[in-house]
């Protein structure tokens, strides 16, 4: 017979979470780089609110198996995911090394106007996240560029970034390739078109709110501070220089978008764009694998799996030109499991379950469970540190609440999408928010601000709420 948590109190579930955000604030408020104990802050800090968590677990009667059997479970249900991770460690460390990510920065410096470069970041984004439902394709492809390209233009590193995740999280919300956008209208009852339909009512305007703001954001910018023409001529002939660079490059994330459109597998759609990525360095860019290392086995093992640091004299560019492979995603990797740790931790004492009903409960008017579902996604965001629990958790909790309630199950999933897919990527611990890290090189405090669309639409879809406004009924069939 399988051993349960014993029943914990409210103000005891509750201890870890405050304890992990009151350290959390600490590190952010008091280390201008977040460094209070060292590189590794974050995974420390999730490890010992785990600890503590778990003692306060056995304290209260729940045995010590049953929580490791969680934390394990846990860990294991991140699996996909850390393959996927280390396979855009060397998707970026062979794109560059090809000469891939070089070459749309270049054409980025010579084709884009700074005055429009983030409005057009939020669009392109936009649309590669559509075409592939995936705000992972769209960071580790051209995603890694635009943040590039912006700092090249001497535009803040986190709005670019900003931009690129919140054009990310709209193709990730409203496509129908998209596994959120699957998942969420599976968990409240409802179809994946309606849901699509339903979700436009928020979050286009959401959107539209998004680009003015980038709009006014990118005519605002100091003209000192974009950079002299001649700078930016002078990055442009660094990279044409040091790398073939032609538009005949872009075949391979054009093959790698293209099979995620099909829906291929992440792992084999990576694998198919690391090695395309490898052949046409050998072709193209033998000069700057001879530049790595005398061995061009040498210089491609350490493009996919170590470090890479091509020589060049222009300091601005250097970063482009240095890439981590795999081991350049531990960092990230790391930090995922120690916050599925204490998702684990969590889980296996009872805490969620216990903050989950509390919020149930205190569902009594309409607004007050538009409130307490949006609280609930972001809440398991922060502490299970994980999207899908963000969806799935909630989903499950209170669907029949919102049956009750006489509304359409579409309100349901709105909600879910609107709050829980789209914050995860907000929580630096978070699964996404440590993936967004890892991929962009850009940390979330740095573009938190300027994830607009991302910390817009749970506010936004709370406005409806309160108002009123595209409020479905069940008796009601129409929008």
């Amino acid at each position: 017979m399988e051993i349960k948590p014993s029943e914990i109190s409210l103000k005891k579930s509750l201890a870890p979470v405050v304890l992990l955000i009151s350290l959390l604030f600490y590190n952010i408020i008091f280390f201008e780089n977040n460094d209070w104990l060292g590189d590794y802050t974050y995974h420390y800090i999730l490890i010992f609110t785990s600890s503590l968590a778990a003692i306060l677990g056995i304290s209260e009667g729940t045995q010590i198996n049953f929580i490791i059997k969680k934390i394990f479970s846990s860990i294991k249900s991140i699996s996909s995911p850390i393959v996927i991770l280390l396979l855009v460690g060397a998707l970026a460390g062979t794109w560059k090394v090809s000469g891939i990510i070089p070459a749309m920065v270049y054409y980025g410096l010579n084709l884009v106007d700074p005055a429009i470069f983030l409005p057009l970041t939020l669009i392109v984004s936009t649309l590669v996240s559509l075409t592939t439902g995936s705000s992972y394709t769209t960071s580790a492809t051209v995603g890694i560029a635009l943040v590039a390209v912006g700092i090249a233009f001497n535009i803040p590193a986190g709005m670019t970034a900003g931009a690129v995740i919140s054009g990310a999280y709209f193709g990730d919300k409203m496509s129908p390739l998209s596994d959120t956008t699957n998942l969420a209208p599976a968990m409240a009852g409802t179809d994946l078109y309606s849901h699509i339909r339903y979700m436009t009512y928020t979050t286009i305007p959401t959107y539209i709110i998004t680009l003015i703001v980038f709009i006014i954001l990118s005519y605002s910018l100091d003209i000192s501070l974009i950079g002299e023409m001649s700078d930016i001529n002078s990055l442009s002939d660094t990279i044409s220089n040091d790398f073939y660079i032609s538009p005949i490059l872009f075949v391979v994330p054009a093959i790698v978008i293209l099979l995620a459109f099909l829906k291929v597998k992440p792992v084999i759609a990576l694998s198919v764009g690391i090695f395309s990525a490898i052949i046409f360095s050998i072709i193209f860019q033998n000069n700057i694998l001879s530049s790595i290392d005398s061995s061009t086995l040498n210089s491609l093992v350490k493009a996919v799996f170590t470090d890479t640091s091509i020589p060049t004299e222009n300091l601005r560019i250097q970063r482009l030109y240095d890439s981590g492979g795999m081991k350049g995603m531990l960092w990230t990797i790391y930090l995922t499991i120690s916050a599925m740790i204490f998702g684990g931790s969590m889980d296996g004492i009872g805490a969620l379950k216990k903050i989950t009903n509390f919020l149930l409960s205190k569902a009594k008017t309409t607004f007050g469970l538009f409130a307490s579902t949006a609280i609930s996604c972001l809440g398991i965001n922060v502490v299970a540190s994980d999207q899908y629990l963000a969806i799935v958790i909630p989903g499950k909790m209170f669907k029949d609440a919102f049956e009750e309630k006489n509304l359409s199950p579409v309100n349901l999933s709105r909600t879910l999408e609107d709050t829980g897919t789209v914050t995860s990527a907000l929580i630096p611990w978070n699964t996404c928010g440590a993936y967004h890290y890892g991929v962009l090189g850009v940390s979330v405090t740095d573009y938190f601000v300027y994830a607009i669309f991302n910390w817009l639409s749970p506010i936004t879809t709370l406005i409806y709420a309160a108002l009123m406004i595209k409020i479905k009924m069940i008796t009601n069939h129409k929008f």
